[in-house]
């Protein structure tokens, strides 16, 4: 189990993470909203492949790999900066999006990590993957995730509510793979979310560019992402 909080140097400071039973202090208010740039991930396609979903065109020269816990207030803050930047980078064709998506925030149901990646999962099959984590990211609660909550945020993502979904959140049908893709995310080794990994690489962290969407895109671009 994860069991410290991922952080790096920066100008004599650290950059935040979560990690352990640490939720992050950049929680959302909770309030049920979609994405600002909703309309990006509604077009990208993802599949699911072993413990991970993939986002983006299978023919993208390059990929990245995002470590996200949907009850980490830090990764609410990245979905929101350098991740959007990574959706607008996998909608040109630049790049595809290979999610880990961790639950080990949930410690006995407490936070419903484990139920949101399992609707995550089930919204793979109805094909609005991209646009409901999207979504879930911007609604994130102060306290925990419900499946009440997670319908709701699914009522604001076109095609997603449907009996095959309402009952795969109702009966956490994917709670045996949403275990696979925790045990995925141990095997990198990294202590906390989020976390983006280029080559195994990690991306942003030490200079704190993982929040903020322009000096992320350039981070990739140093990369050779989004730079062709």
């Amino acid at each position: 189990m994860v069991a410290a909080v991922a952080a790096a140097a920066l100008l004599g400071g650290a950059v935040a993470g979560c990690g352990g039973g640490d939720q992050g202090s950049a929680a959302a208010s909770g309030a049920v909203r979609t994405s600002p740039i909703a309309d990006v991930p509604a077009k990208l396609p993802a599949k699911v492949e072993g413990a991970k979903v993939v986002v983006g065109s299978p023919d993208a020269p390059r990929t990245a790999q995002v470590l996200v816990d949907p009850r980490c207030g830090y990764c609410a803050r990245f979905e929101e900066t350098g991740g959007e930047a990574l959706l607008k980078l996998a909608a040109d064709g630049k790049v595809k999006v290979e999610y880990l998506l961790a639950s080990f925030l949930d410690q006995g149901g407490a936070s419903g990590s484990v139920k949101a990646v399992n609707a995550l999962r089930a919204s793979v099959d109805a094909g609005r993957f991209a646009e409901y984590q999207a979504a879930v990211f911007a609604s994130q609660p102060k306290g925990k995730f419900t499946d009440e909550l997670l319908l709701g945020i699914a009522d604001k993502v076109p095609g997603l509510r449907g009996p095959a979904f309402d009952g795969a959140v109702a009966e956490t049908a994917y709670k045996g793979w949403v275990g696979d893709a925790e045990k995925a995310f141990e095997a990198t080794g990294q202590q906390g979310t989020p976390a983006v990994l280029v080559d195994g690489r990690p991306v942003g962290a030490e200079d704190g560019s993982l929040f903020d969407a322009k000096a992320f895109t350039a981070a990739l671009a140093g990369l050779g992402i989004g730079t062709a």
